[in-house]
C-alpha cells in the first residue's frame, strides 16, 4: 500500500468531512456522537457568491441575480418582474453574468480556491436560460511511495459545468431545471503497488427548482413581499474514483427558504432570509461491536448493522430513504448503545441558514447572517458578515466568515464577486404585482 491512499485520504478528510471541533468541555462524548455523512465532490455545496454568503448561507429565496444558477435557477424568470425592477432603481437587465473567488480552509490550508463563473439571458418575457462554471483547486500534493521516495507532483481539481432554463409556469409561480456535468480529478491517475488505478471521477446530475411570490403587501405600512423557493439539487449518478468500481454518492440535496421584502421608502429596502437544508444520501449506519469495541461481522465478512439502513443502495433509494434512515443511537464509551432516537438524529441533519440584507439607494448593501450545523453531523457554526456596492452596470460584493468556535477550519474565509448587469437603465414592462 503506497502513501497516496493515506493522501487521497487526507484530501477527503479536509474536503468532504464537515469539521467538528471546540465543543462544550461538559459535552465530553461528542466524538462518539458523531455520524457525518460524506459524499464525493462536496465543493458542489460551497456557496460561490459573496451575497448568499454574507447571509449565512441563503439564497433559495432571494431576489434573483446571476448567481441564482447556483441557489435557485427559477428565479431568474421574475429577473425583470416589475416590483424587483424597482427594487433595483428601475434597472432592467436582459443579460448579467457573475465571477466569484474564495480562498478555502484558509486555516488549514494556503492553496485551496474555489472560482465560479455563472452567467444568464433573457429569452422573450419570462424565460431564461443559464449557464455556470465552477472550478475548484485542492493546491499541489507531493505523492510519494512506502518509503518516502517522491513519485510526482500533483495538482487535485474538480469543477462542474451546468446549463439551464427556467420560465413561469403560472402568474406567481416559475420552475427551472438545470443539467450538470462533473469532474473531479484528486489522484491524477496514479497506480498504487498493490495493482490498484486511481482515475478521475465523473458524473451528469440534474437540478429541479420552483419559487413563488406574493403579491404586494402592507406589512406596518410598508409594501412587502413574501417568497419561497425549492431547489433539490445534484440529483445524479454515482461517482467512482477506482478501477474497482467502487461508487460515492454524490451531495443531493434539498433547500427550502423564504424571504421577506419590506420597501422602507424609495431609498431603503430590507430583505429577511431563512434557508433549510438537508443532504438526500443515506446516514451511515451504526456497525455492532464487541465489548472490547471491536466492529462485529457475519459469516460472509460483512459488518452488522447494529441500527439504520445498509448505505450501498441505488440513487432513488438514497434519496428517498434520506428521511427515515437515521441510526438514532451511537455507542458509549463503555461501548454500551445510547438512544438518540431516529427523529431528533434526522432533525440533526437540517441545516439552518438566515440572513439580513439592506439597500440604500439601490446602490450600497450591508449583509449579515448566521449558519447552523448540528455538532454531531459537522459542526459548521459562524456568522457572516459582508457588503456590496453597484455603480451602473457593476456590482461589487464582498463577505467574511466569522466562526463560533477557535481554530476553526473555516476561519479568515473571504469571498469576493464581481457582477455585469447589461440591459439596465430600461425600466422593466413585465408581470405586476
Amino acid at each position: 500500500m503506497t502513501k497516496l491512499l493515506f493522501i487521497v485520504a487526507c484530501i477527503v478528510s479536509l474536503v468532504v468531512r464537515p469539521y467538528a471541533q471546540n465543543l462544550n468541555a461538559n459535552n465530553t462524548d461528542f466524538t462518539l456522537q458523531l455520524n457525518t455523512i460524506t459524499t464525493a465532490v462536496p465543493f458542489l455545496l460551497i456557496a460561490p457568491d459573496s451575497r448568499s454568503g454574507a447571509m449565512g448561507d441563503v439564497g433559495v429565496a432571494i431576489s434573483p441575480d446571476a448567481n441564482s444558477v447556483h441557489w435557485n435557477l427559477s428565479k431568474l424568470a421574475w429577473i425583470n418582474d416589475m416590483d424587483y425592477v424597482k427594487e433595483r432603481g428601475g434597472d432592467k437587465q436582459e443579460f448579467g453574468m457573475s465571477l466569484g473567488y474564495s480562498p478555502w480552509l484558509k486555516a488549514l490550508v494556503p492553496d485551496i480556491n474555489l472560482a465560479y463563473l455563472s452567467g444568464f439571458k433573457t429569452i422573450g418575457r419570462d424565460q431564461v436560460v443559464a449557464a455556470s462554471l465552477r472550478y475548484f483547486s485542492l493546491g499541489n500534493i507531493t505523492f510519494t511511495n512506502d518509503v518516502g521516495d517522491v513519485i510526482r507532483d500533483f495538482k487535485p481539481n474538480e469543477f462542474a459545468f451546468d446549463v439551464g432554463y427556467t420560465r413561469m409556469l403560472s402568474e406567481r409561480f416559475s420552475g427551472g431545471i438545470a443539467i450538470r456535468y462533473i469532474f473531479s480529478n484528486l489522484t491524477g491517475g496514479i497506480t498504487t503497488q498493490g495493482g490498484g488505478t486511481t482515475k478521475p471521477g465523473q458524473s451528469v446530475a440534474a437540478d429541479i427548482n420552483g419559487f413563488w411570490r406574493s403579491r404586494a403587501m402592507d406589512i406596518g405600512g410598508k409594501e412587502s413581499h413574501v417568497s419561497v423557493g425549492f431547489n433539490v439539487s445534484n440529483i445524479g449518478a454515482k461517482m467512482s474514483y477506482t478501477s474497482t468500481q467502487v461508487r460515492d454518492f454524490i451531495p443531493a440535496n434539498l433547500r427550502l427558504g423564504s424571504a421577506l421584502d419590506i420597501n422602507i421608502d424609495e431609498m431603503n429596502l430590507f430583505t429577511f432570509s431563512v434557508d433549510l437544508n438537508k443532504l438526500l444520501v443515506p446516514t451511515p449506519p451504526v456497525i455492532s461491536r464487541d465489548n472490547s469495541g471491536q466492529p462485529m461481522q457475519d459469516i460472509d465478512g460483512n459488518y452488522i448493522i447494529e441500527a439504520g439502513r445498509d448505505p450501498n443502495v441505488g440513487v432513488p433509494a438514497g434519496i428517498f430513504g434520506s428521511f427515515t434512515d437515521a441510526p438514532g443511537v451511537y455507542y458509549d464509551d463503555n461501548w454500551d448503545l445510547q438512544e438518540i432516537g431516529k427523529f431528533k438524529e434526522e432533525m440533526r441533519e437540517v441545516n439552518l441558514g438566515a440572513g439580513l440584507e439592506y439597500w440604500y439607494a439601490h446602490r450600497f448593501a450591508l449583509r449579515g447572517g448566521y449558519f447552523y450545523e448540528h455538532y454531531t453531523k459537522g459542526n459548521r457554526q459562524y456568522a457572516a458578515l459582508g457588503a456590496g456596492m453597484k455603480y451602473k452596470t457593476l456590482e461589487i460584493d464582498l463577505s467574511y466568515l466569522i466562526p463560533t468556535v477557535q481554530q476553526h477550519p473555516l476561519a479568515k474565509t473571504l469571498r469576493f464577486t464581481l457582477k455585469f448587469n447589461f440591459g439596465s437603465g430600461n425600466q422593466g414592462d413585465t408581470k405586476e404585482s
